[in-house]
């Protein structure tokens, strides 16, 4: 499944940038983040919670950044399980940044998901009206760490 959005923040690309690429920040605005420990310079993890129509998963997850070009792109891959191995999650993972005309930045995400297990059972659409929820919230929460609004 391909999710994909954008989003606006009246903030300077660099400033994004810092902020993206800052753990702490992040499991900060990510919806259901229980907690973010750093592996080695690249490698992530963290738990993350969400709740799928009757079925709430905590997912142990790995992030690797794959490659960056600061400040502009960032390719990573995700990967885990919930505790019990009853839905197995990955995805490739684009991050791009670029500067408006009025000294803000365009965010544009992409992301191509893979779910099994029990999650993996429900449809594409419940999926992708799941994931606008939780990045129109992620979104909410990050310009609230910059400082800025919609």
């Amino acid at each position: 499944m391909k999710i994909a959005g954008e989003f606006e923040i009246d903030a300077p690309r660099a400033e994004v940038w810092e902020k993206v690429r800052d753990p702490q920040v992040m499991v900060q605005c990510i919806p259901g983040c229980e907690g973010i420990e750093q592996i080695d310079a690249t490698t992530y993890r963290s738990q993350v919670s969400v709740k799928v129509g009757p079925i709430k998963a905590t997912f142990n997850l790995k992030v690797e950044v794959v490659s960056e070009e600061a400040p502009h792109t960032v390719l990573s891959r995700t990967s885990g399980e919930e505790g019990t191995r009853a839905s197995v999650v990955s995805s490739e993972n684009v991050l791009r940044l670029a500067e408006t005309p009025e000294g803000g930045t365009l965010v544009s995400y992409e992301a191509d998901v893979s779910m099994t297990g029990r999650l993996g059972k429900f449809g594409l659409g419940i999926f992708r009206k799941k994931a606008d929820q939780l990045a129109g919230v992620f979104v909410e929460n990050f310009r609230a760490k910059l400082g800025v609004s919609a």
